[in-house]
């Protein structure tokens, strides 16, 4: 296949990099940095630059921006795309990507319409930080638009075998009510976290549980806040109650209450150990 990246950063770049190591897929890459392409040229992540000129020769453009950049970038590219391509993206929210590919689609019917996100990423911005390794046995989720069975099944078996472990299918509601728990409340609490006071004295007496508690504390506050901010009523739904949560545990420290306390952490234990086992069996 011609595959087109619009978006060389961090997943785009990586991304292109992983394809033109492990496969024999034809990459073209754009992006609006000339330093990017530059950089995406120097780290192998496309084979040549996507222009308007070839297009019509791509078989699948994968948009890897950020959802408020989707709509521009889709606007510039459809023109030029050819029938029975497909346009799938790799941003972090999908109800506003959805909605704008669902006005796509009527004004382009003969292109495939699918949205994305792989479930990947790092604690760094950038195509610089751009890895081979970065979506090996990771989970894909995608957004019917209007893709018949066939084609759908032809996009999921792409991404399995490029190396992705899992394709799943949902709506663009679930996905952001989903991802605001897995992914963006990590993020709030990781960043929060780090503003203890006690932080800055932790050297020499922290372990593992720090440095998983903190690592996505490092991140892209531009990028996080317009994503949070696209998903704004999820998060805020998700961090209300874990407000809630963390009350009881205050409270029952306050009245130096050994026995509520016990209690909370084991139930806490006990829903990690039942995850745990459903998710060994879904593997």
């Amino acid at each position: 296949m011609n595959i087109g990246i619009w978006g060389l950063g961090l997943m785009g770049g990586s991304f292109g990099r992983t394809l033109v190591k492990n496969t024999g897929h034809r990459v073209f890459g754009y992006d609006v940095s000339e330093s990017a392409l530059l950089k995406g040229e120097l780290l192998n992540a496309y084979h040549e630059r996507l222009t308007k000129t070839n297009l019509n020769d791509i078989d699948l453009l994968i948009v890897a921006v950020t959802p408020d950049k989707f709509a521009a970038a889709a606007e510039e590219a459809l023109p030029y795309m050819k029938k029975g391509a497909y346009i799938n993206d790799f941003c972090g929210t999908k109800r506003g990507v959805i909605a704008s590919m669902k006005n796509y689609a009527k004004k382009y019917p003969d292109v495939v319409f699918v949205g994305g996100h792989p479930m990947a990423g790092r604690e760094f911005s950038g195509i610089e930080h751009s890895v081979t390794t970065l979506f090996d046995k990771a989970s894909m989720i995608l957004v019917n638009v209007n893709a018949d069975i066939f084609a759908l099944e032809k996009l999921k078996d792409f991404y399995l075998s490029v190396g992705f472990g899992n394709v799943e299918v949902t709506t663009a509601e679930n996905h952001d009510e989903t991802i605001a728990f897995t992914s963006q409340l990590c993020h709030v609490v990781s960043n929060a976290f780090i503003k203890n006071d006690a932080a800055s004295r932790h050297y020499g007496y922290s372990a593992g549980s720090y440095k998983d508690m903190t690592r996505v504390a490092k991140l892209n506050p531009s990028m996080w806040a317009e994503l949070m901010t696209e998903n704004a009523d999820n998060v805020s739904k998700e961090l209300e109650q874990l407000i809630g949560n963390l009350i009881e545990y205050k409270n029952a420290l306050d009245k130096r209450d050994k026995n509520a306390l016990e209690k909370l952490l084991a139930e806490g234990n006990s829903r990690k150990l039942e995850i745990d086992r459903r998710s060994a069996k879904k593997e």
